[in-house]
């Protein structure tokens, strides 16, 4: 790839002394000129340039694989190729596909800008947009190469905590580091064989499906999540490497331990999305006894903050409320509300600073959902350091306050799922004129015979008062969104709609 070494470049016939040291030197100049200009095309390669090298140096090797449908490196190179939008901006709105990841990448050619949006998301989310791009510039040039790597090439969207979609730029310089920092922490070959059964249009699965591409490894997706086609590409592909959130792997090894699925052959699971309960974790190492388990938090806009491994063939000790240290060039503080830094133990704002922090918000830094405080980055997650591991206390967004108490949903939620006869629990806040919000609690039993006078015993020495539930509901299933995580937001619309699959306690 690239143009031939100077140093090849040598004088058929024998020069004098002096003509051979000043050829020499020309040579050397010339070598170290074009050394450097590899160094930073190298430098500024987020995947594309990997992916021209995959397609010459193993053009029938399998690179995509779909349930049944898969690409080579070189098909994928040329289907992307093929697809190279004349706009600088490119909208991608697909479910999970070859050709998801044929256009992505060939919307980030050049110096283009892929915006990906969520298919699931309405008309009218699709149309705000549209109109916060405005109008796009034509780009003439067709050719799959890397642009710079100070310039965004990615325009993603979180939902923040208003009905506008929030969108972050990222540049490729944040995703290479990113890159490094992953393969650092969690490990990635050639070899390995990586399922991402969640959709692509998240950050999770985007960056595992970039990071695939960047090093040369197989990946593996489904079109959309099922168990069953998930633990069948496991078991046919051979797969090594899984990531998931918290609630597809609870599925996945629950019901694999059911049907006696062989997991022995994954040695990696990556999980993110929330906390890792301790009822998945034990189900998870009894399905894949072989596999190192990593855990790690961050944000769409943060990328990595920090993170533990959870070692095969040990005791599966977890923290309920630790999420591991720092992750590989991530420091972190926590900051108050007007940027003063707290002690150990106290809980605030989570903080990071790191090269792999977006660019900010598109029109600019949002104070709700993503903002510096001189120089420090938050997504407005609560947590508190203790002896350097990094403790998360719940979202921002999702604090119940009650009768002037600021409650964290997820602090109640592990004591319920602390006590006997309980399988999972949701906790959320609903309007209450008196309270300003009620804390409701919405469960399902691992047993018969829970009422709501032993659930409220069972946490007298687990919570104070402010913090224990006003009502109980019972769930037949937890309320997921598109994306596989719990979803406050279902579980209020089930409320109020009377839907059978909640049922109030009494």
């Amino acid at each position: 790839m690239g143009e031939a070494c100077p140093a090849a470049d040598i004088k058929a016939n024998r020069p004098t002394q002096t003509e051979q040291s000043q050829t020499c030197c020309r040579m050397y100049f010339r070598a170290v000129r074009w050394l450097g200009s590899c160094l930073f095309r190298k430098m500024i390669v987020p995947f594309l340039d990997r992916l021209q090298q995959w397609a010459e140096e193993r053009p029938d090797n399998i690179a995509i694989v779909v349930n049944d449908e898969w690409q080579s490196w070189s098909e994928l190179h040329t289907e992307a190729k093929r697809r190279i939008p004349d706009s600088q901006f490119s909208t991608l709105s697909k479910d999970n596909s070859l050709e998801f990841v044929a256009a992505f990448s060939a919307g980030i050619a050049g110096n283009r800008r892929c915006v990906v949006l969520d298919p699931q998301w309405p008309p009218q989310g699709q149309d705000e947009v549209t109109a916060l791009l405005g109008h796009p510039e034509k780009v003439p040039t067709k050719e799959l190469i890397d642009g710079n790597s100070s310039e965004p090439f990615l325009i993603g969207f979180t939902s923040g905590t208003t009905s506008v979609p929030k969108a972050f730029l990222r540049s490729r310089q944040s995703w290479l580091t990113s890159f490094a920092s992953s393969a650092k922490f969690f490990g990635l070959t050639q070899s390995d064989k990586t399922l991402a059964p969640g959709p692509l249009t998240t950050s999770l699965n985007l960056f595992s499906l970039a990071e695939c591409l960047y090093t040369g490894s197989e990946f593996h997706t489904l079109r959309t999540f099922d168990v069953g086609a998930a633990h069948t590409s496991i078991v046919h592909h051979g797969i090594t490497r899984l990531i998931a959130v918290p609630a597809m792997l609870r599925m996945l090894s629950e019901r694999g331990l059911m049907a006696c699925v062989d997991a022995s052959g994954i040695t990696t699971i990556i999980c993110a999305g929330s906390k890792l309960d301790d009822r998945t974790l034990k189900a998870t190492r009894r399905w894949a006894p072989n596999a190192t388990i990593f855990e790690y938090y961050g944000s769409s806009e943060l990328s990595f903050v920090s993170g533990k491994r959870l070692d095969p063939h040990k005791e599966p000790a977890n923290s309920r409320t630790g999420i591991g240290t720092a992750f590989p060039g991530v420091d972190i503080k926590i900051l108050d509300d007007d940027g003063a830094q707290l002690p150990d133990g106290e809980t605030g704002n989570i903080c990071v600073r790191s090269s792999m922090v977006c660019e900010g918000h598109l029109g600019g830094e949002d104070k709700t959902s993503f903002q510096s405080l001189g120089g420090w980055h938050t997504v407005w997650d609560r947590g508190y350091l203790f002896e350097d591991e990094l403790h998360i206390v719940g979202r921002r967004s999702d604090t119940i306050i009650t009768g002037g108490q600021n409650v964290y949903p997820h602090e109640v939620e592990l004591a319920l799922t602390s006590l006997p006869g309980v399988s999972d629990a949701i906790v959320t806040g609903i309007r209450d004129d008196l309270r300003g919000q009620r804390i409701v609690a919405a469960i399902i039993p691992s047993c018969g015979g829970l009422t709501r006078a032993s659930l409220t015993a069972g946490l007298e020495t687990n919570l104070t008062l402010s913090k224990r539930p006003h009502q109980y509901f019972f769930l037949r299933e937890l309320p997921l969104n598109d994306h596989g995580k719990v979803s406050r937001p279902i579980l209020l619309n089930w409320i109020s709609n009377d839907d059978p699959r909640v049922r109030r306690l009494r």
